[in-house]
């Protein structure tokens, strides 16, 4: 995690410090007590306070604190001589060890800390590298992503998204390659890679499917080890929204379909024709589905994470059924509910990497019942069942 000068790391400063009263105190009351009631031996439980101060501190604040104990406990030798002077040397001794092994284990855990901060600070860098943050104005669409990562040392992993402008229109790719975490994140780069790559060459989309299964193809061809034979593979789902069409055109690779959000609480599954997903197959026709996508529509987009999450009843995600409650909000507040519910629901902790993109139509084409580009083609409508209307 990066701290921003001023906030973050002052806060944590002034926490520290906050909590390094609780231990100075402790020294003090157990030295306080064991002195005015010497028949009741308090000054064995002084580790207490540098093996507290370990859990919070650094070194040097550990090494402090500790020496304040082992001062306590002298001074309460000094004050106590009807006790046994071994007895104070083995308590003092005893102490001394022990602030020495914290002093350790605190030098540890920070270095450990700063390690794990290291991580982080290289996931984010690979995640803005990778994934660019999708806008959220695009053409004629509005759009909100959200991204939840199974391994908490990780930002990115297996799952994957994309948008681009396209000649008339905007493209999406959301994706899931096999597998979690780090080892998934070079497949993934690979995708977004040739995605990006077609989309400015602007590629039909089923051109743009073949780029991607050729892509995945010679990386697992290159890649791919004995053990490994036929375990590489993606899920996608490529899109193309027109600027002047109130239609989506998709393809699916083995992906889940999208769910389709109208005002009033209806939601509908788009009826698709699935190819196998990228990595399966070297090369084969791809199905083109078209349908309806009309301004105010959203398009829910998801990974397998998010609907094979569980509670502790092994209960999946019903993402269908709690979408419907949140069809009239815009696409920010949708993913935001989103979230919250999700997480909720898998009690904070997914088992997989979870991506959603809501793709919002804003009200701006008035020439969706008219011809393009002057060679007077209707366009093209269709009922919620997918049924291509001319």
């Amino acid at each position: 995690m990066r701290f921003r000068p001023g906030t973050a790391a002052p806060r944590h400063w002034r926490r520290t410090h906050g909590l390094l009263l609780l231990p100075i105190a402790l020294i003090v009351v157990l030295a306080v007590v064991d002195l005015a009631t010497p028949h009741i031996p308090l000054s064995p439980a002084l580790v207490i306070a540098p093996a507290l101060t370990a859990s919070f501190a650094g070194p040097r604040t550990t090494a402090a604190v500790s020496a304040l104990a082992l001062i306590a406990q002298a001074l309460v030798a000094v004050n106590q001589p009807g006790i046994a002077t071994s007895i104070h040397i083995v308590l003092f001794v005893t102490l001394a060890v022990l602030s020495v092994l914290l002093v350790i284990y605190s030098a540890l855990r920070v270095r450990h800390q700063a390690q794990l901060a290291q991580v982080r600070t290289v996931a984010e860098a690979a995640q803005q590298v990778l994934m660019r943050p999708l806008p959220e104005r695009i053409g004629p669409l509005r759009i909100s992503s959200l991204y939840l990562a199974a391994e908490d040392e990780a930002q990115i992993g297996g799952d994957l998204y994309a948008v681009a402008r396209s000649e008339g229109g905007v493209r999406v790719l959301i994706g899931d390659v096999r597998g979690k975490g780090l080892p998934a994140i070079g497949e993934a780069a690979l995708l977004l890679s040739a995605f990006r790559e077609s989309s400015h060459r602007h590629l039909p989309l089923d051109d743009m499917v073949g780029a991607l299964e050729q892509s995945v193809t010679r990386y697992t061809t290159d890649m791919e080890s004995e053990e490994e034979r036929g375990e590489r593979f993606a899920t996608a789902l490529l899109l193309e929204v027109p600027d002047r069409e109130p239609v989506i055109r998709m393809t699916s690779c083995g992906h889940p379909p999208p769910l389709l959000l109208r005002p009033g609480h209806a939601v509908t599954v788009p009826s698709l024709h699935p190819s196998p997903p990228l990595g399966v197959q070297v090369s084969g026709e791809h199905a083109l589905d078209v349908f309806s996508f009309e301004p105010g529509d959203t398009l829910l987009l998801y990974t397998d994470g998010v609907i094979e999450a569980r509670d502790a009843g092994r209960r999946f995600y019903p993402l269908a059924e709690r979408v419907a409650r949140w069809t009239e909000h815009g696409p920010e507040a949708l993913t935001d509910h989103l979230r919250r519910d999700l997480l909720a629901h898998a009690g904070g902790r997914l088992g997989d990497d979870a991506a959603l993109i809501a793709l919002h139509r804003t009200p701006v084409d008035r020439l969706r019942h008219h011809g393009h580009g002057g060679h007077g083609q209707a366009a093209v409508r269709q009922d919620t069942a997918g049924v291509e209307h001319p």
